[in-house]
């Protein structure tokens, strides 16, 4: 018999020096956590100081709030003035002392008519208690509710007496005793000098404010420096923040005049009908008090229908009114104010009532009346600064994330039906094609710039299996024409979010009328290209999400041509950004067209199945209205020669803002366009009689008379409606820009147009400052035909500012 030797396990001591490195990265984890926290527990800090400065401080900041609201409401009266050739300092005296002669005026008026009205108060006051006698004679008469009441009574009674059975009585010494306080008297001086401060306090605020608003109108470009220097070192930044700001508190201002003033008129209108006393000042009233938000109308309406109760003996009245107030209330709050505001300050409905809590709570009423012109100034600060960017997400109208983040946020968490609603709500507002385009290949481009980095392998998988049933949902929601013979081939390149770009192509180009389908790439090997599935295939869209596809696209598209040599192929790279010239990227890769975007490649995809050539020119259509058009380009005065050095001036005012290579006043008659202005020529010697320049057949600001819009091409080259345009080729155009030049009846004549030789693109701004330089070239157009008109026959006109 053996005896078994005894087991030992065997353990592992850790390494020298081990331990100090788990300590090390728990250190530093820890110290990266305490990091993360700081920035967290510097804003709370910084907004409580902020607060607590702002509710200690009220007696200071209220009047400067007051008083900047006020300047608001009187610059633009004061720089109309300057504008008549008056000096600034008496402009604001003379806005300022017409303003408190208006307020003084109206205050006159509402006390004559509140000193009238209180004549007959005995009056009144025999309605009142009559109507309140009558109304509680109603009231005690038997009823429903008073058997209910005596029931309840009885049970309370009963309920009472038996705790007091139960309840031992308590000695005499624990009883309480009734004690009366009798208040001090208080003496004539002390309720003198208390009347005295309640009604200093206010007139001493009016007085600051009158002040203030006087110190600001008069030096209002100092104070606007001194906000540059204090709130960002980037005067760009800082200068549009502030003019926004201003634009839209004084939109916002004015709007609310309009609106107050459209309740208030009918509101006096109507009591004077109905007979209520006082009518034009509870209308004048109505319209003040809707400057206080939520409340004002409130207290607005109480006034004639209280009024109204004590003057008519019957209920006639009291209907009356109320039946207007509400009918204004219903006007004002569901026509008037959505058809003015519209999106004048950009806020949402719970900041607004948040603001209007907060500011309440800080400064009381006065707070209330500034809680919108305040938030609208955080708004604007927000969205311009970035040290306040938190501001514009919190206050903003806008949703706090864009279209294609939320698509992948749902996707992400796994929401997939959520993510199907969105799709097909932005589809049915728009279509397939817009939503793939602007959000789904976004959403899929915010997941290649994940992998690797913060997504896991569990995000991943929900992304690509979570779109796919997106876009099963999608072809079901949308299916496209039966029949279509297939004609391209959308091949995915190497990963997943690759073969759903090209699902999502081959969806839309056959939505579009273009058979298409989606063949699936497995190894890339000689017999499996030579297995795939291309028959009767003209065209092949190659996608890649890749941010460089050069070399994987290379390899891909050498294989195809050696087994397809007729097959045209498109290069979709979703995520590329070039640095170099795009027909590099193409040659290099030996594709036949290069897109970024579903409707360059439902552009290519036309122009490859029309023809084995290049893409053809598409000669932009007539408008309807094109004999009216002729008709007033031909009688606008644009076309005369002494107008075009000061086209001139203009077009090279554009091209210089906006930092292209040349601009253009271009006109479009019957077969040519014709420039008027060329920002190259701004020095001409002579004016000479415009010359055309392009055939409207190859002209781009012939698409702009069309449609009359702007149209912005980032990239002709890329772009199947121009690429083979030989004028642009001529002369090296990438990127073109046209606004429209439009006459009050909305016909459109020709554009301000820009043009350059490398591919760009415009911002939205951009873009409304474009057509708004187109609508000034219009005005200094009709601006010349009045001075040839008022110009005495023969008389040589003036040389042109800029000349």
């Amino acid at each position: 018999m053996t005896t078994p030797e005894p087991t030992t396990q065997t353990t592992h001591a850790p390494p020298p020096g081990a331990e100090r490195d788990h300590v090390a990265i728990d250190v530093a984890s820890q110290t990266a956590e305490a990091l993360a926290r700081q920035p967290l527990v510097n804003g709370l800090v910084s907004a409580a100081v902020i607060v607590t400065a702002l509710y200690f401080g009220r007696d200071l900041l209220m009047p400067l709030a007051l008083a900047v609201l006020v300047g608001f409401v009187l610059d633009p009266l004061v720089s109309w003035f300057k504008r008549r050739g008056l000096p600034r300092a008496l402009a604001v005296c003379i806005v300022m002392f017409t303003t408190l002669a208006l307020l003084a005026g109206s205050a006159f008026f509402i006390f004559g008519q509140l000193r009238q009205l209180g004549g007959n108060l005995p009056v009144y006051e025999q309605n009142i208690t009559r109507k309140l006698r009558s109304f509680g004679d109603m009231m005690r008469q038997p009823g429903v509710l008073d058997q209910y009441s005596r029931v309840v009574t009885k049970v309370e009674r009963e309920i009472d007496q038996a705790q007091r059975a139960a309840t031992p009585p308590k000695p005499a010494a624990e009883r309480p005793t009734r004690v009366e306080i009798v208040g001090q008297s208080v003496r004539p001086a002390e309720r003198v000098g208390r009347w005295i401060d309640g009604f200093a306090t206010p007139v001493v605020m009016v007085g600051i404010v009158i002040v203030f608003v006087f110190l600001i109108l008069l030096d209002k470009g100092d104070l606007r420096d001194r906000a540059l220097r204090l709130l960002d070192s980037n005067l760009h930044r800082t200068t549009d923040a502030l003019d926004e700001a201003a634009r839209r508190v004084s939109k916002y201002l004015g709007m609310q005049l309009i609106v107050n003033a459209t309740y208030g008129i009918p509101m006096a209108l109507g009591l004077l009908l109905i007979g209520v006393p006082g009518a034009l000042v509870w209308g004048v009233l109505a319209a003040v008090l809707r400057f206080v938000p939520y409340v004002g109308p409130i207290i607005g309406a109480v006034f004639p229908v209280t009024l109204a109760f004590a003057v008519d003996p019957g209920w006639n009245m009291v209907l009356w009114t109320l039946a207007l107030i509400v009918t204004l209330e219903v006007v004002s709050n569901n026509i008037i104010e959505p058809w003015l505001y519209g999106t004048s300050t950009g806020l949402s409905t719970l900041s607004l009532i948040l603001a209007a809590m907060f500011w309440t709570a800080i400064w009381g009423p006065i707070g209330l009346i500034l809680s919108t012109p305040i938030t609208v100034v955080l708004l604007v600060l927000g969205h311009h600064l970035p040290q306040l960017r938190f501001l514009e997400v919190l206050l903003g109208s806008e949703r706090a994330l864009d279209e294609p983040t939320r698509l992948h946020q749902r996707l992400l968490a796994g929401d997939v039906e959520e993510a199907v609603d969105l799709a097909i709500q932005h589809a049915d507002a728009e279509s397939p094609r817009h939503f793939y385009d602007t959000v789904g290949l976004d959403a899929l481009r915010l997941a290649t710039n994940a992998h690797g980095t913060v997504a896991t392998a569990e995000h991943r998988h929900r992304v690509i299996s979570g779109m796919d049933q997106l876009i099963d949902e999608m072809r079901d929601q949308y299916p496209p024409p039966p029949g279509l013979p297939v004609r391209v081939a959308c091949l995915g390149g190497r990963w997943a979010v690759d073969a759903l770009a090209a699902d999502m192509a081959a969806h839309t180009l056959a939505l579009e009328g273009i058979g298409s389908r989606v063949v699936q790439v497995g190894l890339m090997s000689s017999d499996h290209f030579a297995q795939l599935d291309l028959q009767d295939v003209e065209v092949v869209v190659l996608c890649y999400f890749t941010p460089d596809p050069t070399t994987l696209a290379r390899y891909f598209v050498r294989r195809l041509r050696r087994h397809w040599p007729d097959v045209r192929i498109i290069l979709a790279a979703w995520n590329h950004h070039p640095h170099p010239p795009e027909t590099d990227v193409m040659q290099a890769v030996g594709a036949d067209a290069l897109v970024t975007s579903l409707d360059e490649l439902l552009a290519q995809a036309h122009a490859r199945l029309t023809s084995a050539e290049e893409a053809p020119y598409a000669p932009a259509p007539l408008p309807d209205n094109e004999p009216d058009r002729l008709r007033a380009l031909h009688g606008s005065g644009l076309l005369e020669p002494a107008l075009r050095r000061r086209l001139d001036t203009l077009a090279k005012r554009a091209a210089d803002a906006f930092d292209c290579s040349t601009a253009w006043v271009s006109l479009v008659d019957e077969q040519w366009q014709i420039s008027q202005g060329d920002a190259s020529m701004a020095v001409r010697p002579t004016p000479g009689a415009p010359a055309p320049t392009t055939a409207r057949a190859l002209s781009l600001c012939g698409h702009v008379i069309a449609q009359g819009a702007t149209l912005v091409v980032p990239d002709a080259s890329r772009d199947a409606r121009f690429a083979a345009n030989p004028a642009l080729r001529e002369r090296g155009v990438r990127f073109y820009a046209g606004a429209p030049l439009r006459t009050r009846e909305g016909l459109t004549l020709g554009t301000l147009c820009l043009l350059d030789a490398h591919p760009r693109t415009l911002s939205p701004r951009d873009v409304m400052l474009l057509e708004n330089m187109a609508d000034e070239v219009m005005r200094t157009a009709r601006q010349h035909r009045k001075e040839r008109d008022a110009r005495p026959e023969g008389a040589a006109p003036p040389l042109a500012r800029g000349s």
